[in-house]
């Protein structure tokens, strides 16, 4: 067990100060209970274990069925349903599935990750991150995926999502052009969600600060939780997995029109990441999410969720952990800077038995094999990191007990470096 482990977490400032984060309230913390990181990366490499027969076989028979498909006049495909988060569907064979997801498979700047303290490159010049605090009216859905929020309009007439299409990450629409589906290019058309109507406008919330050179503007969140509190989030911490993960996406408003340009573009997409721990008492903003979640039961269905404050779903930190990554779902677009902040926030168990409730088929749907199936376990097991530096805020040298290595010495400032003869 790493020094990190044994002392209980990393802080910003020396362990204890009210200008610090405590110890044991950073994500750097471990219990009896954690996970061991050899446990997580086994099971990913059983999962990923296949032969590369295995993958041949896979795409022989997707070829086959869709030319059946394609002889039966039914030429439109929808991605959406191809993929899972197990069996041959699953993450280990995204990449196969669809020939425009080859990033899925073949990408060096995927995501999620494990995060190791002791690989972590402190920089002076990272600011912390800023949200705007306007409150946001919007739509939580069930994808048959994840759990998503976006912000849009409710239509009262029909009892549901109302306005224009609007391209999401988590796939909620099934037209044929959205970008999830491998249908569309960069600024392509909608994937059939739900959006803002344009006889009323919605909140625009922008992230800024951080590792960002640009202002960016919130899009939607995600979800992602597991069947067991040992697992459920993407990211992990030295091998340790939290129950949940909340993911905040946003758009780079400054150089493209819209998420479904930006996620194709560089410096297109950043996502703040919250990871969720199990405790008495839950974050307020969360509960308002968690308590629309007996209305969305089932994949389609969705709810209303008015004046939700995204700046206040924040743990109360500054410090976090950056990368630039990917998003972490089929097509695998490596365009992500994500920010992972050092401090969760509190999700009761009763919320857990209420996601782990939801289920990823339709109402009403016959088919007894997946009568049962769950929506949990949606997430994506840690991606190698493959030579990225992740860096950080935290400055370890402040911290007086918990001791933690790090190799920060600068070979470059400007104008220091001499000529060589």
């Amino acid at each position: 067990m790493s020094n990190i482990a044994r002392n209980g977490g990393i802080s910003g400032g020396a362990c204890g100060d009210s200008g610090g984060e405590s110890c044991g309230t950073s994500l750097f913390y471990k219990n009896s209970a954690s996970r061991s990181s050899a446990t997580s990366v086994s099971s990913y490499r059983r999962r990923s274990s296949w032969s590369w027969s295995s993958g041949i076989f896979l795409r022989a028979y997707l070829t086959l069925l869709l030319l059946l498909l394609h002889q039966k006049g039914s030429i439109a495909v929808i991605w959406e349903d191809w993929w899972t988060y197990d069996g041959i569907s699953g993450p280990a064979f995204w990449g196969l599935i669809n020939p425009d997801w080859s990033l899925c498979h073949k990408g060096h700047r995927q995501s999620p990750i494990n995060l190791e303290p002791t690989k972590l490159l402190y920089d002076p010049n990272l600011r912390p991150i800023h949200i705007d605090k306007d409150r946001v009216n919007g739509i939580m859905t069930n994808t048959g995926h994840s759990v998503i929020f976006y912000t849009g309009n409710w239509d009262e007439e029909n009892g549901g999502p109302g306005g224009d299409p609007e391209s999401t990450l988590g796939g909620v629409g099934r037209g044929s052009e959205s970008f999830l589906g491998g249908g569309g290019g960069p600024g392509g058309g909608n994937g059939g969600v739900p959006g803002s109507s344009s006889s009323q406008p919605k909140t625009l919330v922008n992230i800024t600060g951080g590792p960002l050179s640009y202002r960016y503007q919130f899009h939607e969140i995600h979800i992602h939780y597991g069947m067991r509190d040992d697992a459920g989030s993407e990211h992990t911490v030295d091998g340790y997995a939290f129950p949940a993960e909340l993911q905040m996406f946003g758009f780079n408003s400054q150089l493209y029109s819209n998420f479904s340009e930006a996620v194709y573009r560089s410096h297109g997409i950043v996502a703040i990441s919250v990871l969720l721990q199990v405790g008495d008492l839950s974050n307020p903003e969360l509960r308002l999410l968690t308590d629309q979640l007996s209305r969305i039961t089932f994949s389609g269905q969705s709810a209303q969720v008015q004046r939700l404050s995204l700046q206040a779903l924040l743990p109360n930190t500054e410090h976090y952990m950056t990368y630039e990554g990917s998003t972490t779902m089929p097509a695998c677009h490596e365009t992500v800077t994500w920010v992972v902040l050092n401090k969760p926030i509190y999700i009761t168990k009763q919320q857990l038995y209420h996601l782990r409730k939801l289920m990823r088929i339709e109402e009403g749907n016959d088919d007894k094999e997946y009568q049962k199936a769950p929506l949990g376990s949606n997430f994506r097991p840690p991606q190698p990191l493959h030579h990225r530096v992740v860096r950080t805020n935290i400055d370890f040298e402040k911290s007086s007990h918990c001791k933690a290595t790090m190799h920060r010495d600068m070979y470059y400032k400007a104008n220091t470096w001499k000529n060589q003869p």
